[in-house]
């Protein structure tokens, strides 16, 4: 596999039970992992619908917030602050949650071990360049930020903000991640059910993409939408911003485009996608029994 490009150049300093040591300053808190389902996934090539090889190493992360319970980030708050984040850690380990959980102080607590999936992305698309990916709680590494929605007032800290600068320098550069494949669950999450994304709707706005070192991948063209015909609200609209709205516009044109190639209405060539949808969903959870051969190497 060839590197991707600016990947940052991180390697472990020390390891041991309680802590990991990366040589960018990053420090990973070991103590409360715990491991979950093994990771395994099959990969889908782009304009196909015919199930790939299967892969064990994560292709890419997907950056969550906790919406969890919040104390004003002051030094008079600082045991309600403790006692908020180690009560997240704990339902996070008992559910499985995320892989990494950044709590409000800067520290890195790995959860679920890497080589596990975790339960942090439920009904999930993406694709890069070469695959498309469903259902991300396998394919994809689950960040989270101690964090809520708040319009009135800051996302996360400085102290969040350079510690997840630096686990996404270490991630990329162990997994010889995309940037690309860096994105926020608002992009990823969808509803089978009624064909529409945003399901989940957080990191929906203010994602500090640049300053986590990445391009603004809020313009990525939706793969939900441009691949498999899905469609969005005004409600999604609303909890969301402009800038992520750009990737939506980018995915209908390609819809508007490809319908007008086809002779179809975009209405129409959405019913081709939907369809192609499900027989990529169907190929990826069909079990193959030589499947324990067909491993991709990484």
């Amino acid at each position: 596999m060839r590197p991707a490009p600016d990947v940052p150049n991180v390697w472990p300093v020390e390891q041991t039970n309680d802590f990991d040591l990366y040589s960018n300053g990053l420090r990973i808190e070991n103590r409360l992992a715990v491991s979950n389902e093994p990771r395994s996934y099959r990969l889908i090539a782009q304009g196909s619908v015919v199930s790939g090889p299967l892969r064990t190493q994560p292709a890419g992360i997907v950056f969550h917030t906790s919406e969890s319970d919040q104390a004003p980030f002051e030094r008079e708050q600082k045991r309600n602050l403790k006692r908020i984040g180690q009560e997240l850690l704990l339902y996070v380990r008992n559910h499985r949650a995320y892989h990494f959980v950044i709590d409000r102080f800067g520290r890195v607590n790995r959860i679920v071990v890497e080589s596990d999936a975790a339960n942090h992305a439920g009904h999930s698309i993406w694709a890069d360049s070469k695959w498309m990916y469903l259902g991300l709680n396998n394919g994809f590494l689950g960040v989270a930020f101690e964090a809520r929605t708040q319009a009135d007032q800051a996302m996360i800290t400085e102290a969040q903000l350079r510690a997840a600068k630096a686990l996404t320098e270490m991630l990329r550069a162990k997994y010889n991640l995309p940037a690309e494949n860096c994105v926020v669950h608002a992009q990823v999450s969808v509803n089978p059910g009624n064909r529409r994304i945003g399901w989940h709707t957080d990191w929906g706005i203010g994602f500090p993409f640049r300053e986590l070192g990445l391009p603004d991948n809020y313009q990525i063209p939706n793969p939900s939408l441009y691949l498999f015909g899905f469609e969005y609200d005004p409600v999604y609209t609303a909890v969301t911003g402009p800038d992520l709205w750009k990737g939506l516009e980018a995915a209908d044109e390609r819809v508007r485009l490809a319908a007008a190639e086809r002779g179809v209405s975009p209405a129409a060539y959405r019913r081709v996608l939907q369809q192609r949808f499900r027989d990529a969903l169907s190929a990826v959870q069909e079990k193959n029994p030589d499947e324990e051969n067909q491993h991709e190497s990484n």
